[in-house]
């Protein structure tokens, strides 16, 4: 990372195995939108669902309920650590940071129980420009309603 590079990380449990929630971010990130209201939609623009290099455009809330658009080329997908990396191409998140990365690692926790931690690296356009908390208080929200989801099915 560069010295204006930073990183905005948490964590938190929920009931469910660490394979569901790797595969759903790998493979169908647009099943999310089944998930919660968080997000809208997704689309893939380029290449296959899991596969690096791929392009995908999010819409997604923030938790003020302001909505936002992102395209994100699949970084990495690393399956043997639960991790995907998802950098910001353009669109709302593009126009505030110059730089930006999603990166969401799932850790085994016990029996149907995981560790999600979502990072955010990212590069402010200048000092004014706001940590993003609130797309992170989005991811984390996102989560527990995937919790939620598959507890209730």
């Amino acid at each position: 990372m560069s010295a204006q590079m930073r990183k905005l990380s948490s964590s938190m449990e929920v009931k469910l195995d660490a394979n569901v929630i790797h595969e759903i971010f790998r493979d169908r990130p647009n099943d999310t939108s089944r998930m919660s209201q968080v997000v809208s939609s997704v689309e893939l623009c380029e290449g296959q669902w899991g596969k690096p290099g791929s392009v995908v455009r999010w819409n997604f809330f923030t938790p003020d309920g302001k909505k936002l658009t992102s395209k994100e080329r699949v970084e990495v997908v690393d399956d043997a650590n639960k991790s995907s990396t998802w950098r910001v191409l353009e669109g709302d998140v593009k126009a505030v940071y110059s730089n930006f990365a999603f990166i969401v690692k799932v850790d085994k926790a016990g029996e149907n129980k995981s560790v999600v931690t979502w990072t955010m690296e990212y590069e402010k356009q200048d000092e004014s420009t706001p940590e993003p908390n609130g797309l992170l208080e989005a991811c984390l929200r996102l989560t527990k309603d995937m919790e939620a989801y598959h507890l209730n099915k």
